[in-house]
């Protein structure tokens, strides 16, 4: 069994965790933004594949000492680059962390390069070439205390990107963090669900996607791992025709979006198009104040605006008592969610919260509150 490193937003491992181990990892254990396991590389496939929740999956191959940029340059040109990568491929670095000696990002991945394409030179007389965008090889370094960690990033591009969105709003979710507020909600495909501000249709979609058992990945043009020398097409296939296998042609029950505005509405459904959901989930134009519960039973879970710059806050306390009143007279039976970064303004809901749930929307500290409506 090989030994993984899933990266996933802050906040988000327990649920990352969970995912992975219905997904057949072994192992598993939570780090600060991570989650490491075991398993096969048909885990790896699938994981890449599957996965609602994470960035992408990361297969360490070294770790070391590394106090200063020699000694990171000595210690990554003794590895056997030879297994992993011919001078007719390209690569890519990335690095993470640091230490006082290695403290800026950007030079400690050029110094990764030199040392992996000096030892080239050396060996053939020849050298890979960088490409940030669409490496063949991307390698990921992390540098935490005196320690270095040399992972090959088996994913490419971050899984948040399913490939199904290019249109999108103002403001859009993450599809991770979409994926991950359903499951904080304890949503499941036989619940109604509606977003009543959709925006460019991240929940809905996500929320599809879910309920038909669709692999987030499979609208993905390429992993990195398709590009390494020990990938196994036979394998990668199986994986695919596994998962597709799976999915299921009709929704259980109700999924769908709402938005005021008409030209984020066709985003949305641009979006449904453009994964197969546009006669799956349903959306329409209807202002917050004029909306009504599609079904007598559901989930709802909105993110409103919360208001970062000064003076906004003041302009959205009468949309979240809007917001409040609504969910109490029209929505009855229904569990409402309001994902905010403001505490001020969740007091205007005027409903008492039966949770509250801490999540990051990036790098804002957030609240994903329950009201259970009578």
């Amino acid at each position: 069994m090989e030994h993984y490193f899933a990266t996933v937003a802050r906040g988000l491992e327990a649920i990352a965790a969970k995912e992975l181990e219905e997904l057949g990892a072994k192992d598993i254990q939570q780090e600060f933004t991570g989650v490491s396991f075991k398993g096969d590389r048909a885990l790896l496939y699938r994981v890449n594949l599957e996965s609602r929740l994470i960035f992408r999956v990361l297969v360490p191959i070294a770790e070391f000492k590394c106090r200063d940029a020699r000694e990171l340059y000595r210690q990554v040109r003794a590895i056997n680059w030879e297994q992993y990568l011919q001078c007719d491929r390209t690569l890519a670095v990335r690095c993470t962390g640091s230490n006082p000696q290695l403290n800026h990002s950007y030079y400690t991945a050029l110094q990764i390069k030199n040392a992996i394409v000096d030892r080239q030179r050396d060996l053939f007389q020849a050298r890979s070439s960088v490409d940030p965008q669409n490496p063949d090889l991307s390698i990921n370094a992390h540098i935490r205390g005196d320690r270095c960690i040399l992972s090959l990033d088996s994913t490419g591009e971050s899984l948040h990107r399913r490939g199904y969105r290019p249109a999108m709003g103002l403001a859009p979710l993450k599809e991770t963090l979409a994926a991950a507020l359903l499951e904080m909600a304890g949503w499941d495909a036989s619940i109604p669900f509606l977003d009543p501000l959709c925006g460019s249709g991240t929940l809905p979609l996500e929320a599809g996607l879910k309920a038909l058992k669709i692999a987030p990945g499979r609208l993905r043009d390429r992993f990195a791992f398709e590009e390494w020398s020990d990938f196994d097409p036979q394998l990668w296939k199986q994986t695919l025709v596994e998962a597709q296998k799976r999915e299921l042609s009709e929704l259980p029950a109700f999924i769908g979006g709402s938005d005021r505005d008409p030209e984020i509405l066709q985003q949305a459904r641009t979006n449904a198009e453009n994964c197969a959901l546009d006669r799956q989930v349903r959306f329409f134009q209807t202002d917050i104040a004029d909306i009504e519960a599609p079904c007598d039973r559901g989930i709802l879970i909105c993110n409103p605006p919360y208001g970062q710059r000064l003076g906004e806050t003041q302009e959205l306390v009468s949309f979240y008592r809007l917001l409040g009143d609504i969910f109490k007279q029209r929505f009855k039976g229904w569990k409402a969610y309001v994902l905010t970064g403001s505490k001020e303004l969740s007091k205007q809901v005027g409903l008492k919260a039966s949770s509250r749930l801490p999540v990051y929307n990036g790098a804002i500290a957030c609240t994903l509150l329950e009201y259970e409506l009578y």
